[in-house]
């Protein structure tokens, strides 16, 4: 537990290093912040946070930086101390734009454009399930002996084909009681649901092999309707910042960003808990976002509910970053329970 003095010490120094991205001394935090103490005592309390894991020096006769641990205690402190703060430009903004949008798809394209303007960050937003990942209907179309066309139809009428080549021969009787198979036992189950089936696939009356690996295919069927509930926006915005000037820092970020599962099960982690949530460098469960922070939360209803939240550098402006997640998904809500509301 920080004590009062060593916790304004470190909220200046992180203030700071968010603005300047430069090492801070004892010095420029006397000079620019009204702590009520001496340089010395400044010098003494930094020493003490940086004993203590809070912050580290880059090079010996440099200034601090924060660490993890730093960023932590500042968020925490933000959220606690000044709550979440609103952005009037989020609410003018909001109303201007996401209104505009006349579908789904426009709405999700317009969220996450809205949402890195006002961060300067990559915005990522998932579109509410709405059953779009929910299976309605399963057709197999004979292609030839060893293939076939899968046809996947969800509840929200999205439709995915698959061409899949079969590891042995199958006639059309054959596929046309696989698909019978199917149908009964996926109606109205979502992909999270799929997988244990498709993983403990059995039924003594077919070919176990085919109905096994067809279930995969729909399986990966499902997972492409989930990627396509996924929207990102924002990289060049973020590249612009001089973190991402060494490319060890910047691939890993374009790789999760360019693997649609891999960006989609580090929200859904993020957001499992339903409120705002920060993740901060190696918190995150990929190692690919170890040096970066998420900000994060859920909007919609229980049945259909969605993400919006941002990925920065852990030198992010976690303050104007909370309330942009915040606003934004306020502005989703009043637009998805509006008259016109997407179905």
């Amino acid at each position: 537990m920080l004590s009062e003095r060593r916790r304004l010490v470190l909220k200046a120094l992180v203030e700071e290093y968010i603005g300047s991205g430069q090492p801070v001394g004892s010095q420029c935090l006397v000079d620019r912040y009204r702590l009520g103490c001496s340089p010395a005592t400044v010098r003494s309390e930094l020493s003490a946070l940086e004993e203590t894991g809070y912050v580290y020096q880059p090079h010996v006769s440099s200034g601090r930086v924060p660490t993890d641990i730093g960023y932590r205690s500042f968020v925490d402190d933000l959220i606690v101390s000044d709550g979440i703060a609103r952005l009037d430009v989020a609410v003018e903004l909001r109303s201007k734009h996401l209104a505009l949008a006349s579908e789904l798809d426009s709405l999700m394209r317009q969220t996450s454009a809205l949402l890195s303007h006002l961060t300067h960050y990559v915005a990522v937003v998932l579109a509410p399930a709405l059953d779009v990942s929910r299976v309605r209907k399963v057709d197999l179309v004979p292609m030839g002996p060893r293939r076939a066309l899968l046809v996947l139809i969800t509840e929200g009428g999205q439709v995915v084909n698959r061409h899949i080549a079969l590891a042995e021969e199958a006639t059309p009787d054959l596929l046309a009681e696989v698909e019978r198979a199917l149908n009964a036992r996926l109606d109205g189950k979502r992909a999270v649901e799929v997988r244990p089936l498709a993983e403990a696939a059995h039924d003594n009356h077919l070919k176990e092999e085919l109905f096994s690996e067809v279930m995969g295919h729909v399986v990966a069927c499902l997972e492409q309707a989930d990627r396509d509930r996924l929207y990102h926006v924002g990289v060049p915005e973020l590249l612009r910042l001089p973190e991402f000037a060494d490319a060890g820092l910047a691939v890993p970020l374009l790789c999760v960003l360019e693997d649609g599962l891999a960006l989609l099960s580090a929200f859904q982690e993020v957001v499992r808990s339903g409120g705002l949530t920060v993740r901060i460098g190696h918190e995150n469960t990929l190692s690919e976002l170890g040096q970066m922070s998420l900000v994060a939360t859920r909007y919609g209803s229980p049945s259909a509910d969605g993400m919006v939240g941002v990925i920065g550098p852990t030198r992010m402006d976690y303050s104007r970053a909370i309330a942009a997640v915040h606003c934004v998904a306020e502005g989703l809500n009043e637009v998805l329970d509006g008259p016109g509301a997407y179905a």
